[in-house]
């Protein structure tokens, strides 16, 4: 018997998105997949329950995949795909495995044989790159910054120093602290650096724009609990 394939499933990037913001060819998977590993049970469910495909989430099977996650809770939870039934992982939000724990599953099939079948979608992370202006070939994502002020702005000041090289670098942080980042960032960086925000990427109130700490400093930008995606960089 063949095994069968984990599919790694891209959702929504705003809440305001709706199914038409979903490739034909994920739906058409998701109608014949029954085995999910998903950060967030409630979300994904209410995510399948949008695209108002056909599919009775009872029928379903979730399973959580975060960052208590380990290795050895992999094999069994993989069964249907040994067993030749298809699985997926789907993210919280944009494609599965960026910034997400969906690694372990992918890493998992790889060194048991299992075919990865990543399906098209969208990242906040690249589309946040593209409009940024910024250099799209050498660029660097560093993830969540510490939480700690003092080291919090010691990699601030990384940061803005890596870029100086022409790299793009690329960080996030919890929706509900992104003002406290930007007064760190503000208050930490030189008056010329360039700092490029995108948020509420694809959403109604999506606000993107890249301009020097010295226009940030007069600029009103109110993204309190609002995914973002933030970047130093240069323009060519």
């Amino acid at each position: 018997m063949s095994q069968g394939k984990l599919f790694l499933i891209p959702t929504y990037l705003s809440t305001n998105n709706d199914a038409s913001f979903v490739s034909p060819m994920v739906i058409d998977v998701l109608k014949n997949t029954k085995h999910y590993f998903v950060e967030n049970v409630r979300t994904a469910r209410r995510f399948i329950s949008s695209l108002k495909a056909g599919i009775t989430i009872e029928d379903l099977e979730f399973h959580v995949l975060d960052k208590k996650s380990n290795w050895d809770q992999m094999y069994p939870l993989f069964e249907p795909a040994r067993k030749g039934d298809d699985m997926a992982v789907i993210s919280e939000a944009g494609v599965p495995c960026l910034a997400d724990p969906g690694n372990l599953a992918v890493s998992f099939a790889h060194q048991t044989g299992i075919q990865v079948v990543p399906m098209p979608g969208t990242s906040s992370i690249q589309m946040a790159l593209i409009a940024s202006g910024f250099n799209g070939q050498q660029f660097t994502f560093h993830g969540y910054l510490p939480i700690d002020k003092s080291p919090r702005q010691k990699k601030i000041k990384e940061l803005e120093r890596l870029s100086q090289s022409g790299y793009t670098q690329l960080f996030m942080e919890t929706p509900y602290r992104n003002h406290q980042l930007i007064a760190d960032i503000l208050k930490t960086c030189r008056a010329d650096t360039l700092l490029s925000i995108s948020a509420d990427i694809s959403g109604s109130n999506e606000k993107i724009l890249t301009q020097p700490i010295s226009k940030w400093q007069k600029t009103d930008i109110q993204i309190h609990k609002i995914p973002a995606i933030f970047s130093f960089g240069q323009f060519p």
